[in-house]
This record gives structure tokens, sequence and C-alpha cells, in this order.
């Protein structure tokens, strides 16, 4: 059985950092191009970051230089480093991969505020 387990999410103070990481059981990690969406209220689900099975990456303009992707195929675990946050960064965060089938975490939510 497949499961994606996001982590990492809280409140935080604008121009601050979280580290979320999304945990990958039933499929095979390492031959999978991970991602990174979010989905604030009212707003349409957007990619943030991608990363391939060479570790070559993709950022949304929004979060590019701010936020970085990475994997760990020896933990079979994505991470996304995000530094420098901005109100705007508040959204529901998904982990998300394909298989034959759309996969998709739980989400974890993120809230940049003072």
């Amino acid at each position: 059985q497949v499961q994606l387990v996001e982590s990492g999410g809280g409140l935080v103070q604008p121009g601050g950092s979280l580290r979320l990481s999304c945990s990958v059981s039933g499929l095979p990690f390492s031959f999978l191009v991970m991602n990174w969406y979010r989905q604030a209220p009212g707003k349409e689900r957007e990619l943030v970051a991608s990363i391939n099975v060479s570790d070559r990456t993709n950022y949304a303009d929004s979060v590019k230089g701010r936020f970085t992707i990475s994997r760990d195929n020896a933990k079979d675990t994505l991470t996304l480093q995000m530094n420098r946050l901005k109100p705007e960064d508040t959204a529901l965060y998904y982990c998300y991969t394909n298989w034959v089938y759309d996969y998709w975490g739980q989400g974890t939510q993120v809230t940049v505020s003072s």
C-alpha cells in the first residue's frame, strides 16, 4: 500500500523558516519525480517545486531563491526548506507523485503571520 505523509508545517513569522518533509512508502522512491504543491483558501492548487530522478529541480517564480527542494533516496524522504517566508506563502502544502496513478499526501499547514 502507498503512503505519502507530510510533516513540519506550523506557524512562523514573516522572514522566518520552516522545513517540510514527505515520507514515502509503497513506491520505488528513487525512480519518482517528486513535487510540492500548495493551496491557499479560495485559490487554485499550484506547483511550488519539483525534483527528478537526477536531482534536477524546478521552482515556481514566487519561491525561487527562497525555497529548496531535495530528496534522500536512502530514507525515501522528500524535503522542502523554506526561508524568508512571506504571508503569501500561507497555504496547505502537499507532497505529490505519479506512478501509474496520482498519489497525494494529506497536506501540512503553513501559516506565515505576525
